[in-house]
Order: structure tokens, then C-alpha cells, then sequence
């Protein structure tokens, strides 16, 4: 099972809006540095000394740190070396004031982890433009840190890819070896792999299309497709993605490859036992039904047996004993009555085959399916043409199982179809015998609504077979089984 989710439902919210950035000042730094700062919109603290900026950071994290010389003695390096030491301070841009004449100092403060300096004298312009320079770094730097982690920590394949430039890899994490086999670094900046590269041919028409609706809807999009591994084995992966649009039509996809191989793997185990369970569920219907066909098939020989030949042999066996008592009494007289008795008894003895012929014909046995079938058009009540039954002899069960098919679909043939002509064919194909029934009726055949298809059905299928029927109203009644040469649940499909 594959899946593509556009979010159109979900209406566009507005950017989260990150927490004020947050600035604070350390050491004896020039008093106008404060309110400028406040001016231009800023949060800003001071603090006098190392200990006093540590305290700050406990309270409330910050962004950008201006750091110059604490009053206790510390130069302005060390200032930056105590606070770059502290794990508060985190992504903070540190920017230390120094004095040009001391180009030394410059140096030793960012060899003591400081970020940027900035000389005196210096102009609000300078220092504004230094704090926002900073600030922007801060932010990056934050964006950096979370990204990475994400990439390590987040059970997926994190990227990015320049669709534009067909699908080159930009970033992606090293989980997607795991995921597809083939290292991390042969994707990034790699001419000859690609994530769509990785897609199993049949699926990537289906991720190009939602990718394309996804960049013109300007909406992230999900997708569940097959890659093919580094070994050759197929996994299952959830692609959820969102198209990031560039100056010059250009097109770049950020987003997360999960492998979810076993859960599909679950799914379509957990489908294969429930078809198996309804087959199962269908089997034992089906043999019940034979079961019940079978039963009733009994009542209606006894029953037969007992109306018809069964009541003519009982007045025959009295006649017989009329006609002794005449053959003593008057023998000239006993000859009308014997030739009926004669009559009678060949009537009886057509009976019984007929009935017989039901139960299991005896040309079939004796002679094969082709005279059986022939028989069977010969009876029928509308022309039939029989069309190449196979002469070499089959199976028992498969001859019978013919047999029935063609006895069913021609008695509906006459009852229901209305029908001027129907054709028989039978024919051996690929390991199956192929038989079919077709008229030229008024069609709309309904199994299960009394017209015997239903237990063919069951008949075909105890035969480890598959019974068709296609009966589009108006356009007559094919009914075809296909019964292999060799013996399942049965199947019956309507079209």
C-alpha cells in the first residue's frame, strides 16, 4: 500500500515568530552603547563583571554578547575566554571592544573564542551595524546547531535537492545509508546519484506528478514508494517533502526519508491472512453447499423413485399376479395383458434412465465427453452448436465437471434466455480445459438468483477451478469455467 497527501485543507499559518533577541552587555563598556541599542529596538542588560554575566545567562539566554574589560582587571580577551567557557552562553555571537592602537588585543580576543571585534572609537552606525551583523550570525549559527541535531537525532534521511538541476543532492543526513545502502557522501554534490535515482522505476512517474502538483500548489506533499537498495532488495520508504521555489524558476525540495518497509511488510501480511481467511471462510461454505446439494439431490431421487418408477413397478408386480391366475384359469386370454405389462416395463426401465442420466450419465462414462455433450445438444430445446470438444479421454472429474457446466448453462439456456441459438466450445489451453456456454439470449444472468450458477460455482471450484459469467442485459450469456488438468476455494466473478 502507497499514499500522496496534499495539505489544501489546512489554511497557511503565519511564520512562528521567534523570541525577541536578546543582548547583553559585559565589562566597561562605553554608558551610550545601552541606549543606542534600546533605540534601535533591542533588548539589552548590563552587567559589570564575568560573575554578573553568568548570573544573566542563568536568568534569560541571549543572542549577542558585547564584551570589554571587567572592572575586577580582566582584559577584554579574558572577559571573552570566561564567558565562551560557560555552556549558558550556547550560540551567542560574541563581540568584543578593543582599541586599534592594540591591534594585539584583536587578535588575542578571538583567539579566546570571541566571534568579532570592534575598535574604538567606533559611531552608533558602526556598532549598530556590528550588532545586527552579529545577531544574523547568532540566528544561523541556532539554525546550524538545531539542523544538525535534527539530522541526528530524527529516524530519517533529512535533505535537500536542487530539482531544478535534475535532483542533484545538497545535504542529506547519514541515516539514508541505512535506509538505501549507499554512503552519504556519494549523494552530496555527486553527478552520478541521486534520491530519484534510488526510486523503483515503476513508482517515479508517480513521485514526479506529486512533486509537480505539490510546487504548483506551493504545498508540502507525502508520498509512500519502493527504492531499490544497494543490494538489490526493494524497501518501502515515506517521502514527505516541501518545494522551496528560487529566483530563475528554479526549484529546490527540503525534506525526510522514512523507511516504513517493515510496517508495509506487516500490512501486507496482516491482508494476506485475511484473503486467506475468507477464502478459508468461502471453501467451507462452498463445501457446505455441496453438502446441501448433495442432500438435496438424494430427496429428489427417493422422491422420484417413490412417485414414479417405484409406484409402476408395485402395479406391475399385481399384474403379474393377475396375469398368472389368468395363464391358469384361461391362458388364450393372458396375451393382451402381457404385451401391456411389456409396455409398462420398457416405460419403467426408460424412467430409470433418466433418471440415471441425472446422477451421472452412462454415455459419459462409456463413451467420453464429446457424445456426452453431444447428447446434451441434441435434447436441448433451441439449436446448439457443439465446437471442438477435445477427443483424447480426461480425467473423471474433470469430464464430469464439464459435463455439469454444460448440462447447467444449457437448462438456463431454455428457461431463462430466451435465446435463438447458443454454441458449445470446449477446448484444452495452457494446462486447463476451457469450456464454454454462449447464447444469444436477453442476458442480465443473476448468480445466485435461482439460476443453478451459484452451486456450479461450487462444483467448478471443488474441481480447483474458476467459473466466469458475463451477461450484460441485452447482449446474450457467456458462462465459462477453466478447469486445470491436473484439482481450491471456489471463485465465481459477474462482469
Amino acid at each position: 500500500m502507497s499514499q500522496t497527501t496534499h495539505n489544501r485543507s489546512v489554511p497557511r499559518s503565519e511564520p512562528v515568530r521567534r523570541r525577541q533577541a536578546g543582548l547583553l552587555i559585559v565589562g566597561a563598556a562605553e554608558p551610550e552603547i545601552q541606549p543606542w541599542l534600546h533605540a534601535a529596538g533591542h533588548a539589552v542588560r548590563a552587567v559589570k563583571t564575568v560573575k554578573a554575566a553568568g548570573q544573566a545567562l542563568e536568568e534569560e539566554p541571549v543572542d549577542l554578547v558585547i564584551v570589554d574589560r571587567d572592572p575586577s582587571g580582566l582584559d577584554a580577551p579574558a572577559v571573552a575566554r570566561k564567558l565562551r567557557e560557560n555552556p549558558l552562553l550556547g550560540d551567542a555571537w560574541l563581540l568584543v571592544i578593543t582599541v586599534q592602537a592594540k591591534g594585539r588585543m584583536a587578535d588575542a580576543a578571538l583567539n579566546a573564542g570571541a566571534d568579532d571585534y570592534l575598535h574604538r572609537p567606533f559611531t552608533r552606525a558602526e556598532l549598530l551595524a556590528r550588532a545586527r551583523a552579529g545577531l544574523r550570525a547568532a540566528q544561523q549559527r541556532s539554525n546550524d546547531a538545531l539542523l544538525r541535531a535534527l539530522m541526528v537525532n530524527v529516524p530519517g534521511a533529512i535533505y535537500r535537492t536542487a530539482w531544478h538541476a535534475d535532483g542533484a543532492v545538497e545535504l542529506i543526513s547519514d541515516e539514508i545509508e541505512r535506509i538505501s545502502g549507499h554512503p552519504q557522501e556519494s549523494f552530496v554534490a555527486s553527478n552520478r546519484r541521486t534520491l530519484v535515482g534510488l526510486v523503483h522505476r515503476e513508482d517515479r512517474a508517480r513521485l514526479r506528478e506529486a512533486i509537480d502538483e505539490a510546487a504548483e500548489l506551493e504545498e508540502p506533499y507525502s508520498l509512500e514508494y519502493r527504492i531499490v537498495s544497494s543490494d538489490g532488495t526493494i524497501r518501502w520508504v515515506l517521502d514527505r517533502g516541501q518545494p522551496v521555489p528560487g529566483p530563475g524558476g528554479r526549484l529546490w525540495l527540503d525534506g525526510a526519508l522514512f523507511d516504513v518497509t517493515e510496517r508495509k511488510e506487516a500490512e501486507d501480511a496482516l491482508l494476506r491472512r485475511e484473503v486467506e481467511a475468507a477464502r478459508s471462510a468461502e471453501l467451507h461454505a462452498s463445501r457446505a453447499r455441496i453438502v446441501q446439494a448433495a442432500d438435496a439431490a438424494r430427496r429428489k431421487i427417493e422422491r422420484d423413485l417413490h412417485d414414479g418408477a417405484q409406484q409402476r413397478l408395485v402395479a406391475m408386480s399385481l399384474d403379474v399376479q393377475v396375469a398368472r391366475r389368468i395363464v391358469k384359469q384361461d391362458p388364450g386370454a393372458a396375451g393382451p395383458l402381457l404385451e401391456r405389462l411389456g409396455e409398462e416395463l420398457a416405460e419403467a426401465s426408460a424412467e430409470l434412465r433418466e433418471l440415471a442420466r441425472g446422477i451421472h450419465p452412462a454415455v459419459l462414462t462409456e463413451r467420453g465427453l464429446g457424445p456426452a455433450i453431444d447428447a446434451l445438444a441434441t435434447r436441448a430445446p433451441v439449436p446448439v452448436e457443439v465446437v471442438g470438444v477435445p477427443e483424447d479421454r480426461l480425467a473423471p472429474a474433470t469430464e464430469a465437471t464439464a459435463y455439469f457446466t454444460v448440462s447447467e448453462a444449457l437448462t438456463n439456456v431454455a428457461r431463462y434466455a430466451e435465446a435463438s441459438h447458443a454454441t458449445v466450445r470446449v477446448a484444452c489451453d495452457a494446462g486447463a480445459l476451457v469450456v464454454e456456454v454462449r447464447d444469444d439470449g436477453v442476458g442480465g444472468a443473476q448468480p445466485g438468483a435461482g439460476s443453478g450458477l451459484a452451486g456450479l460455482a461450487d462444483r467448478v471450484g471443488a474441481a480447483d477451478g474458476t467459473l466466469s459469467v458475463e451477461s450484460p442485459p441485452g447482449e446474450g450469456t457467456l458462462v465459462r469455467a477453466v478447469l486445470p488438468l491436473d484439482s481450491g476455494p471456489p471463485k465465481l466473478s459477474v462482469a
